[in-house]
């Protein structure tokens, strides 16, 4: 069969551009299937954008469902006897604390001895604790130098640490023995070297530490504690003493950051509401629309979300957005009343929290807009379902584009082959009519010459 480049040659008739023309118009069959599938894609990308709106929304809501949120406290400390570390929900106030004296360890050095790596005979070391615990460490005599002492103590791990210390003199190596905690519970009270070793070594009584525990007083009561770091004298503060001397601590409600949440939960809703606007505007002047300009699965978000924000909560004294100052626009959006929002954290700040993070049993509002939220978002929701029909739908249409191409190709086939017939058609007329034409010719001049 001709090919393509070759019709026309023999009838001299355009044929190869006429089947460029009829494959073209032959084409266009496929626009309206690859614009429907523009479309969905479009959908697609725009359910994205609302997805992420909705995820950031729901974030901000997540905050205010927490009652931790309305508890979050704010601390100023005077003084340099101690730091603080306040966790939400400490009890607020004023505490003048007054460190004493900060808690120790008790430690004790043995008389010295000249080599540190000679062995000085079996035998045992046994402890008595200040919490009434005792514990023996066997020392073998092979094994019996200063280190392999203090070796076989640390490995025992009971609550007393050895090590070697060297002060310079003739007999120069002691084994200093500490608590590994501060405090009286921590305190070693007896040590005895038994065996070879209760010959070889002795303490001297004159490196003894006594262990004691921190005192403070905090707002003229009395406190004792076993280590530096006190954490249940003030309930949600831990105290890390540093040194003996005064110290004020001030405890407030971090009502900043209450109102700063709020704000988050507004804006975030508000630029959710832009999003849902743009995606189904319309500019009638232009024709501009929308990727979701009147869905459905878009207009059930928006219901639901303005179902919630509208209903409220119920018990309390605060059970609508507008009783803290947040009121519901006509164009969708939420705007704050600040000087309402910020006399509420000031003084019904319970209240703001049991609208928003609910109480006991009883959800709140940024409860339900989380939840309701997550039932839009989870796997089979409602943006999911949504999504899923529209890859079904291009599923679809790209079958439909495959097999419009199909008959396309065989349409175009078809042509080729017709022309090719043609071509050779006229081919043969012409060549018949070339010597029809010459006869005439022939019989013409004959004629003449009679």
């Amino acid at each position: 069969m001709a090919s393509i480049s070759a019709l026309g040659i023999g009838s001299g008739l355009e044929l190869n551009g006429l089947l460029d023309q009829l494959a073209t118009a032959e084409r266009q069959k496929l626009n309206p299937i690859a614009q429907q599938r523009q479309s969905y894609e479009a959908k697609i990308s725009a359910f994205g954008k609302l997805e992420s709106a909705l995820s950031q929304f729901q974030e901000a809501a997540a905050k205010l469902k927490e009652p931790e949120q309305f508890r979050t406290v704010t601390q100023r400390l005077t003084g340099d006897a101690l730091t603080a570390s306040s966790q939400d929900g400490a009890a607020l106030g004023t505490y003048q604390i007054e460190v004493h004296h900060l808690a120790q360890g008790y430690s004790i050095a043995t008389a010295g001895i000249t080599d540190e790596e000679a062995w000085l005979g079996g035998g045992s070391v046994s402890f008595t604790l200040g919490n009434g615990d005792t514990f023996s460490v066997d020392i073998d005599a092979d094994d019996s130098s200063l280190e392999d002492i203090r070796d076989a103590i640390n490995d025992a791990g009971k609550g007393v640490q050895a090590s070697l210390v060297n002060d310079g003199g003739d007999t120069p190596w002691r084994l200093v023995l500490a608590s590994e905690q501060s405090g009286e519970q921590a305190a070693v009270t007896d040590i005895q070297f038994n065996g070879d070793l209760g010959s070889a070594l002795s303490l001297d009584a004159a490196t003894e530490v006594q262990a004691r525990n921190a005192s403070m007083t905090i707002n003229g009561i009395s406190i004792q504690s076993q280590g530096n770091v006190v954490e249940d004298a003030i309930e949600g503060v831990a105290l890390t003493l540093s040194e003996a001397g005064s110290a004020t601590l001030e405890i407030s409600r971090n009502t900043p950051a209450v109102e700063k949440a709020v704000k988050d939960f507004v804006n975030a809703y508000n630029a959710l509401q832009k999003s849902m606007t743009s995606l189904t505007r319309f500019d009638a002047s232009t024709g501009d629309a929308g990727e979701l300009l009147g869905n459905s699965t878009l207009r059930t978000v928006q219901s639901q979300l303005r179902g919630v924000l509208s209903a409220g909560v119920e018990g309390g004294d605060l059970t609508l957005l507008s009783d803290a100052g947040i009121s519901l626009q006509l164009d969708g959006t939420l705007k704050i009343d600040e000087d309402d929002l910020k006399e509420v954290v000031s003084d019904n700040l319970s209240g703001l929290s049991r609208l928003f993070a609910g109480a006991g049993k009883q959800d709140g509002l940024a409860d339900t807009l989380h939840d309701t939220i997550e039932d839009m978002l989870r796997d089979n929701g409602l943006i999911d379902t949504a999504t899923n029909g529209l890859d079904t739908s291009i599923a679809g249409l790209e079958r439909q584009y495959q097999r419009t191409e199909e008959r396309i190709d065989a349409t175009i086939a078809r042509y080729r082959t017709q022309f090719a017939r043609l071509d050779s058609m006229v081919a043969q007329m012409n060549s018949v009519s070339s010597y029809l034409t010459q006869q005439f010719d022939m019989m013409n001049s004959q004629l003449g010459r009679k």
